[in-house]
């Protein structure tokens, strides 16, 4: 080789090295070092290939890596080594240990290098059995004796929940490890028991390991987690004593346990030493600062924390909109949300999802879908939380094609199996009326909790199919799986819908005896309703007397409600004095009342009950009335002319009343209770929002399609008459949803057998 030759030779190895040996090698960097490697012949060589299929993995170019370790004819550990760290430092833990599979494959023993990161991708995965198996490999090779391979054990073992086996394991290092015994004491808090967290933490120091903040902040966030606030408070309380100086860590860490145990003082001392402190500046301390006061309904202390801070985190964004929520200030919420989007602000899927959970909580599903929309228009994309959260709203205004496209989403995003996507699907398709659709999105979960059995129950229930809702509490029993104090409202309350008295107290009485489950209020309530349906009003009297706890509202309520359907005017105002007691501003027990008096002709007592309610100034709730056209969900009021279709609707609406005169149709005045004349009656009855929202339908879909129409009061007998004539002479199936339960109206016919 000439002289020149060799200098170029020399260049040539000169950048290989320099960019095989350099921390800040680029990745065409590398890419040159590659090719010069080629070129030379250098290929051969273990060293350069190594350098290089590192360079490669760090850049997470691992098809690459990966062609470079096929390429070297005899790998040794050396060679793994690079990819196998690389994998678990991305966390592809899978890839990780398949390629630690290979190596053994091969005949080639891990080193003390190879095998910490093994363990930590076991860890990674929770893989306990694999990462015993690797536990045992390195006992008989040798290597469990080292430091660093004992100390990624009890890490894995804390990951996986196997306490005691870390335990055992820290007891038999010959030097303690600080970081490990931390490990530990974090994984005891966070499983709740506190004694032995304490304990392990005693121990610790005994060995002469003094805790840092790392071991404090471990437990303090343990214990949050694990639902022992106040030990979290008590924690922290004691590292200030010892002389430790909380940190951020600590901080945010405790704050949410402060507001979990309303230890409000408490929380006012942690905000003033963050203040003297000065970790203000902290983003994570200032989001558990909003946290903590939107626990505590501090709602201008949160935003005042909030607007102190300059440069605004989405976290603390997050919180703020959460405290919101938190304290029923949708609207609010709403608009901050509307700010930090014109603001330019990054918002994630967490935020959106916060968002579209306090729209659909506090009543404003239509937002809640309008905002689904939206944040998939930014790019924002929805996970198994989101939909969980969406589809409620869907259920609450029988948004069925909403609905139907959530159930799509998640079908494409494979996350319709997750037990919670599943329980919302099912409770979705229960509220929207399709029965049929729920079963079948219940039937297809691989695995279910007692949610998924209790949503498919309450379906059945608000259908008033309450054999099938008894045929699945019996398959859940069959199932292994222990009903709860759901369950049984579910239940009782789908034989108050059918009529199903003794079936009922039976399973009232199978409560406590054979399930060990305690009645509760709700479940004498149902119960009241049972029996009150049935017309046996002193009994259900009689079993309100005889409750071990004092009645509320809701019992109370059951009577009135049956009061008024079997115009029982005694018990009525028994049942209506204690409401006026119970629920003074409850403007509904005062119309229950004033329609009882009404029914019974006394206008006497029908004034002097609507004089109290405008004393008190209170108003009756409008009826109102929801329906679907064309994928958009359309709000009627009782009596409202607003609606752009209005006029066409009163003209459809004039034509179906004088075609049922025909056929023999008497309009039911006795539910009109106001002291007009009997043509004002049929009026008044005409502007009921569940007729208006019906002919709405009519008018804006096809002949013969079905209908779906949500109510937010109790179906009236008049309109409960007429739509089942509309079902017969329209040739529609017509589904109305009021507070109590589902109708479907075919041919004719009511689902309820007019028992409602």
């Amino acid at each position: 080789m000439t002289s020149h030759a060799l200098h170029l030779f020399d260049g040539f190895n000169h950048n290989i090295l320099r960019y095989l040996n350099s921390t800040t090698t680029s990745l065409s960097q590398a890419r040159q070092a590659h090719a010069q490697i080629l070129k030379t012949g250098l290929s051969n060589e273990n060293h350069h290939t190594t350098k290089l299929l590192s360079l490669y993995a760090n850049h997470q170019h691992f098809d690459d890596a990966n062609l470079i370790l096929d390429s070297i004819p005899e790998p040794d550990v050396l060679s793994f080594s690079p990819l196998i760290v690389a994998y678990s430092k991305f966390n592809l833990f899978n890839d990780s240990l398949c390629l630690f599979s290979r190596m053994l494959s091969q005949g080639l023993v891990p080193d003390h290098h190879v095998l910490p990161t093994t363990v930590k991708a076991c860890a990674g995965l929770s893989a306990l059995k694999v990462g015993q198996q690797v536990h045992g490999f390195a006992s008989t090779s040798g290597l469990g004796l080292d430091s660093f391979v004992q100390s990624s054990l009890v890490h894995m073992y804390v990951k996986c929940n196997q306490l005691d086996d870390a335990h055992k394991l820290l007891d038999t290092m010959p030097e303690p490890n600080l970081v490990s015994w931390s490990a530990l004491i974090a994984g005891y808090a966070r499983q709740g028991q506190v004694i032995k967290a304490k304990e392990v933490f005693d121990e610790m120091r005994k060995l002469g390991l003094q805790p840092n903040l790392v071991s404090w902040s471990g437990m303090i966030s343990g214990f949050n987690q694990s639902g022992h606030h106040l030990e979290a408070v008590l924690m922290l309380k004691q590292m200030h004593l010892l002389g430790f100086k909380p940190d951020g860590t600590s901080i945010s860490s405790v704050l949410p346990a402060i507001g979990d145990s309303e230890v409000f003082e408490m929380g006012i001392q942690i905000h003033g030493y963050v203040i003297k402190q000065g970790f203000g500046l902290d983003n994570c301390v200032v989001s558990a600062l909003v946290d903590m006061y939107g626990k505590f309904a501090c709602t201008s202390e949160m935003s005042q924390v909030f607007d102190e801070v300059e440069q605004k985190d989405l976290g603390a964004c997050n919180a703020l909109v959460a405290g919101m929520s938190r304290n029923v200030l949708p609207d609010e919420a709403l608009r901050i949300f509307k700010q930090f989007q014109g603001q330019g602000m990054e918002l994630n899927v967490v935020s959106w999802t916060s968002m579209i959970a306090c729209c659909s909580q506090h009543g404003k599903d239509i937002e809640a879908l309008e905002l689904f929309r939206e944040m998939q228009m930014v790019g924002v994309k929805p996970n198994s939380v989101t939909i969980p959260c969406l589809l409620p709203a869907c259920g609450n205004i029988a948004a069925l094609m909403h609905g139907k496209a959530a159930h799509c989403f998640s079908l494409r995003r494979e996350i319709s199996n997750d037990v919670y996507v599943g329980s919302a699907l099912i409770d979705m398709y229960g509220n929207c009326g399709r029965i049929q659709a729920a079963r079948f999105c219940f039937d297809a979960m691989p695995t279910r909790n007692l949610v998924c059995w209790n949503a498919m129950m309450g379906g059945y229930a608000t259908q008033g199919k309450a054999r099938d809702a008894i045929e699945i509490f019996h398959l859940m029993l069959m199932s292994g799986q222990r009903p709860d104090f759901v369950s049984f409202t579910s239940l009782l309350s789908a034989c108050s819908q059918s009529g199903l008295t003794e079936e009922g107290k039976n399973y009232f009485n199978s409560m406590s005896r054979e399930h060990g489950i305690e009645a509760r209020v709700e479940h004498y309530a149902c119960m009241v309703t049972l029996l009150g349906r049935a017309g046996k009003l002193e009994e259900a009297y009689s079993m309100i007397k005889d409750m071990p706890f004092e009645p509320d509202g809701c019992v109370w309520g059951a009577l009135l409600s049956a009061c008024r359907v079997h115009h029982n005017m005694s018990l009525g105002e028994v049942a209506a004095y204690k409401l006026f007691e119970l629920e003074p501003r409850n403007p509904g027990n005062y119309i229950l009342l004033s329609n009882i008096y009404a029914s019974k002709g006394k206008w006497d007592e029908v004034d002097k009950v609507r004089d109290l309610m405008k004393c008190m100034g209170l108003k009756k709730n409008p009826g109102c009335s929801w329906i679907e056209v064309k994928n958009k969900v359309h709000m009627l009021l009782a009596g409202d002319k607003s609606h752009p279709q209005m006029a066409q609707v009163i003209e459809k609406l004039d034509e179906l009343s004088m075609e049922m005169k025909k056929s023999g149709y008497v309009p039911v005045t006795d539910f009109v209770l106001q002291d007009v004349e009997e043509q004002d009656k049929e009026h008044i009855l005409c502007g009921h929002s569940e007729k208006l929202a019906v002919v709405l339908g009519l008018l804006n879909t096809p002949s013969g399609s079905s209908l779906r129409v949500l109510k937010n009061l109790r179906i009236c007998g008049d309109c409960h008459a007429v739509i089942k004539f509309i079902s017969r002479s329209e040739g529609r199936e017509i589904l109305v949803r009021d507070t109590n339960r589902f109708h479907h109206f075919r041919d004719g016919v009511c689902s309820c057998g007019d028992y409602w």
